[in-house]
């Protein structure tokens, strides 16, 4: 979670460049401003059919869900938090050729816990990224675009991510401290500080102390090793309960790839491109422009889909990693026929991190689902479905385990989006509550109710004038939520 620091002060700020604005992006740009090419076209709505069939057939498990799971330590990221009721199990990921992790303690936190994470990847790892387009963004942001559009995305070969200081709001001091520490990280592994990615997570409006990091820099580089992705996880945490972390294996031209990921987020969580912090990296070879593709184009069906709190934050940051380390071969065009099986699997990965987000919202208490359909187009239902998701009476009745679809309603038609009132109908799961601008003559409260006392559940809406459709992942707002952001810097 990243939130702002007691002391004020000056409001206004430099609007940060469009992710889009970044050459190396210029692909991924293409797909959000039209379909124009057949290609992407085509490769984004079948990902949001894969998307949305996958999360019918078991909203809580979107991803690998044969991949078998191991308990791993699932203490809060803050101390007093309970972990989330609808917590899931951290996945068994093995080693990923290419890449290294280790993480330590560089004590931006007060209590005793890791903070830092470093990866190290093989030599002409391609990356690719998408970010926030917040309006005031951060420093770690503004050097990862950078640093993209300096190298194209050719051999990136490092990471290093602090939780507990956003670095946001914070000047050329915060670009400065960046700006020191992919120096020193780069002297220690040989390489170019442009090769370094950073990401930071915490209170905004602190400049990065980068000292805490770089003092640390020769114990946690000692410590790199293939298998840590669970502590990885964790390191990064914030108000989270739990880590998150998926994992999915592909073929490509008959040679096995691994893909694995992981994220973090809990609160101001309704991303405009990605979620808080995600890293995924895999063993394949892809060009670093067609990386930029899939990973541009996936975003949409996947994190675009969540929302916690309906805040976006400054520091939002979803890095792909291709290190090439399979064997498989190199592949160059995102529309290759050899991708397919990668593409799918792709997606799966980051679904399941994008649902563990919401899963984990501060305080909360419900997974739902919400689909609208018989929009003018998928653009409007996205909008209506989002409005309904982050309506906060909606949210609170869902807490309330309150089968209220008048707030629906309501929500539907503050969207100021085209719909039909006469044709417009609710249901909660398969019972209908209303049903053509109408209270369904089959309503029964009671089923209503025993319906949204479940943990996870869905919400569907037709509007009645078109064919679009889309889905949107939420979560309900409880008492919880108050505190934990009342308390936040305390």
């Amino acid at each position: 979670m990243t939130k702002t620091p007691k002391a004020s002060g000056n409001k206004t700020a430099e609007k940060a460049p469009e992710a889009t604005s970044n050459p190396v992006a210029a692909a991924g740009a293409a797909i959000e401003r039209a379909l124009v090419d057949p290609l992407t076209s085509a490769l984004k709505r079948a990902g949001l059919r894969r998307a949305q069939k996958s999360a019918g057939e078991d909203v809580s498990a979107p991803a690998a869900a044969a991949t078998p799971v191991k308990s791993a330590a699932t203490g809060a990221g803050k101390p007093g938090l309970a972990v989330s009721p609808l917590a899931v199990p951290f996945p068994v990921i093995p080693p990923i050729a290419g890449v290294e992790i280790a993480t330590g303690r560089a004590g931006f936190y007060k209590h005793e816990r890791e903070d830092l994470l470093l990866m190290r990847f093989a030599e002409g790892t391609s990356a690719a990224g998408v970010f926030t387009r917040h309006g005031v963004g951060s420093a770690p942001v503004d050097w990862c675009k950078r640093q993209l559009a300096a190298t194209g995305g050719a051999d990136v070969r490092a990471l290093v991510v602090n939780a507990g200081c956003a670095n946001s709001f914070t000047g050329r001091p915060g670009a400065d401290a960046v700006r020191r520490v992919a120096t020193a990280v780069g002297k220690r592994l040989d390489c170019r500080q442009r090769d370094v990615m950073m990401a930071s997570t915490g209170v905004i409006g602190v400049i990065l102390d980068d000292s805490k990091i770089t003092a640390r820099l020769p114990d946690v580089e000692a410590r790199l090793t293939p298998d840590a992705w669970a502590e990885a996880g964790r390191a990064i945490m914030t108000t989270d309960t739990f880590p998150k972390g998926a994992y999915a294996t592909a073929l490509i031209d008959g040679v096995e790839v691994k893909i694995a990921g992981i994220a973090k987020g809990s609160g101001m969580i309704a991303p405009d491109m990605a979620t808080m912090l995600a890293f995924v990296a895999t063993d394949a070879a892809i060009a670093p422009a067609a990386l930029q593709t899939l990973v541009s184009l996936y975003t949409r069906t996947t994190f675009n889909c969540v929302t916690v709190d309906g805040d976006r934050s400054t520091n939002d940051t979803l890095l792909l990693f291709a290190t090439g380390q399979s064997g498989a071969p190199k592949i160059s065009r995102p529309g290759d026929k050899r991708l397919a099986d990668f593409r799918e699997k792709l997606e799966h990965v980051l679904l399941d991190l994008a649902l563990q987000l919401v899963k984990d919202g501060e305080g909360a208490t419900k997974f739902v689902k919400i689909t609208v359909n018989g929009a003018e187009s998928p653009a409007s239902a996205r909008k209506i479905a989002r409005t309904i998701a982050e309506s906060p009476l909606v949210k609170t009745a869902f807490a309330g385990e309150d089968a209220n679809w008048g707030r629906i309603v309501m929500a539907v038609g503050r969207a100021d989006e085209p719909v039909a009132r006469e044709r417009i109908s609710v249901k909660f799961g398969d019972l209908y509550a209303a049903r053509d601008g109408l209270i369904s003559p089959e309503y029964d409260e009671a089923k209503m109710s025993a319906y949204v006392k479940n943990q996870e559940f869905e919400v569907s809406v037709d509007v009645g004038v078109g064919k679009g459709s889309a889905t949107v992942w939420t979560c309900d707002l409880t008492k919880q939520y108050v505190a934990i952001n009342g308390d936040y810097r305390s």
